[in-house]
């Protein structure tokens, strides 16, 4: 991976292990798990996060549930299959691991493209928000799609944004939990991830 997709693209989080590694798949000889890891708020509401880790990485760690763990990489999104649907899935790719102790256990800066109109509203309650979803740049021509959240003054500034811009955010990587309408009419509770913007600017390309 080329050093601009390495710089546009930068997560960490510390936090407990809630869901010890489980194998999810091989590339070219290396091993990856998935696990879960608990990070809480100032709030001390916890977030939930999904990570793959490299069983390279994993040599020395410990990961058992409970231990507490620090993860820095990226934010990586894939397409899974899921009634009939393709469905956006986030997980935090792990290049590093750490002991988890620091004073900000939860940050991300991503740097990209606005891929659809960004979505501003006002709540019952008179709260600026502005949901976007941005297309960050990878090696071999790819790309991860990141939906993004702002609130207040960003959400306004945000809604400015047209198709295409290019933007610098910085904040945290949060879970929210919703209840999808099936088809038969029953709800199901599911979980969602998306970034927390703490600040937002946009950015001219190089010539």
């Amino acid at each position: 991976m080329g050093y601009e997709q390495m710089q546009n693209n930068r997560a960490y989080i510390a936090g407990r292990v809630i869901s010890a590694p489980v194998f999810s798949h091989e590339v070219l000889g290396e091993k990856f798990f998935d696990m879960v890891v608990a990070v809480k708020r100032l709030s001390d509401h916890e977030d939930e996060i999904p990570v793959t880790v490299s069983d390279r990485l994993m040599r020395g760690a410990s990961l058992d549930v409970g231990d507490s763990v620090g993860v820095s990489g990226q934010l990586r999104s894939y397409n899974k299959q899921a009634e009939g649907r393709s469905k956006l899935v986030l997980r935090v790719f792990a290049r590093e691991l750490d002991d988890g102790v620091c004073d900000t256990p939860n940050r991300i800066e991503l740097e990209g493209y606005v891929c659809k109109p960004p979505v501003y509203r006002v709540t019952p309650f008179k709260r600026e928000i502005c949901d976007m979803l941005l297309a960050v740049n990878r090696a071999y021509n790819k790309s991860d799609y990141i939906p993004a959240i702002a609130w207040g003054r960003n959400a306004k500034y945000a809604g400015e944004f047209a198709v295409g811009d290019k933007v610098a955010v910085t904040g945290r990587i949060q879970s929210r939990t919703y209840e999808k309408v099936l088809p038969d009419g029953s709800t199901e509770e599911r979980v969602a991830y998306e970034v927390s913007v703490s600040g937002l600017e946009r950015v001219d390309d190089e010539m």
